[in-house]
């Protein structure tokens, strides 16, 4: 297999290898591709595969039982899921679900792969462990920012994210709402100020960012 075809070697995490797990790992994992707004996994469903996502992006959220939503975090290209490595250990069903933000490319390690690595190689468990480490640390912040956060200094900053210094956030009020884990009605309200103060200009579908400095303050404010 020439290095061109070796997807491993795409995703500078994987750089400490040996050649044996480096081919073992190509052997066992399979070609997956999902068009965008696919349900890659739900709530209940049994986890088969440790999932490596080459191209795309994968957004894992969580619902509750009154129907809220809230984005855990999303799985960009050389990143793993850790809900899906959780339950690949503890052997249970999915607890939040995901969805294909984007068409995606990945690469599928059945359970029996990723128990076998795991178990065999030091550098593929560095690899597993590190990925789960780094995403808690996220996963933590965002408890933070729920917990104790201010809405307009969170919804700021996810329009600043969303906009990549464009000029435009592409999102309805409800994805802000489900992206920030509160409710559309307090996300709607926060905008009509932000438009009220000459930040934003609103738009069905789109948010315009009229004073980007101005919003970057805000993120940085004080209490």
């Amino acid at each position: 297999m020439t290095i061109a075809a070796d997807w491993t070697r795409s995703i500078p995490t994987l750089s400490g290898l040996d050649d044996s797990t480096r081919e073992r790992l190509q052997k066992l994992a399979q070609p997956v591709a999902a068009p965008a707004g696919t349900r890659l996994f739900g709530e209940g469903s049994p986890c088969q595969a440790y999932l490596i996502v080459l191209s795309g992006s994968v957004r894992v959220q969580k619902v509750g039982e009154n129907g809220r939503e809230i984005v855990l975090y999303r799985v960009e290209p050389g990143e793993t899921c850790v809900v899906t490595t959780a339950c690949l250990m503890t052997q249970t069903d999915y607890d939040a679900e995901g969805i294909a933000e984007t068409d995606i490319e990945a690469r599928a390690l059945p359970m029996g792969g990723f128990r076998e690595l795991l178990a065999q190689s030091a550098a593929f468990r560095d690899f597993v462990f590190k990925a789960y480490a780094t995403r808690i640390s996220t996963l933590l912040m965002l408890i933070e920012e729920v917990a104790f956060g201010r809405i307009d200094q969170r919804l700021a900053a996810c329009l600043l994210t969303r906009a990549h210094g464009k000029g435009e956030a592409l999102a309805t009020h409800q994805e802000l709402a489900v992206e920030l884990g509160t409710a559309r009605e307090v996300v709607s309200r926060q905008l009509k100020e932000f438009e009220r103060q000459g930040l934003v200009r609103l738009g069905r579908g789109q948010i315009a960012i009229a004073n980007d400095k101005a919003l970057e303050i805000i993120t940085k404010k004080q209490y």
